[in-house]
C-alpha cells in the first residue's frame, strides 16, 4: 500500500495550491479518502473527507469554502484544491484511506505547505 502526497511548497497569502495523493496497492474506489494536516506544535486536524460511494464530502470549518476535495478513480488519485490560503494553513498535509470517515487504515507521507510572503 502506498499513498504518495505531492504538491506542497511555498505559497503567498491569498494564493492557491493543489495537492495530489497517488494511491497504489489497494482498491482506491473502495476507501473513503481524507486529508489531515498538522501544524508545528499542534494536534492533527482532519480537514476533509470524500466518501467512496457517492462522493459526499466533509470539510472542517477552518477550510470550508476555500478548499475542495476530489478524487479521480481512473488515476487512483486524491486531490485537495486550496484557495485563498492563509498563514494559518501552514502545515504538513497528509492523505489517508479508510473504511470509514475519520478511521484511516493507511497513511501517506506528508507534504509541507508553507503560506508566507
Amino acid at each position: 500500500v502506498q499513498l504518495q502526497a505531492s504538491g506542497g511548497g511555498l505559497v503567498q497569502p491569498r494564493g492557491s495550491r493543489r495537492l495530489s495523493c497517488a494511491a497504489s496497492g489497494f482498491t482506491f474506489g473502495s476507501y473513503d479518502m481524507s486529508w489531515v494536516r498538522q501544524a508545528p506544535g499542534m494536534r492533527p486536524e482532519w480537514i476533509s473527507v470524500i466518501a467512496r460511494g457517492d462522493g459526499s464530502s466533509y470539510y472542517a470549518d477552518s477550510v470550508k469554502g476555500r478548499f475542495t476535495i476530489s478524487r479521480d478513480h481512473a488515476k487512483n488519485t486524491l486531490y485537495l484544491q486550496m484557495n485563498s490560503l492563509k498563514s494559518e494553513d501552514t502545515a504538513v498535509y497528509f492523505c489517508a484511506a479508510g473504511n470509514g470517515w475519520f478511521t484511516p487504515d493507511f497513511w501517506g507521507q506528508g507534504t509541507q505547505v508553507t503560506v508566507s510572503s
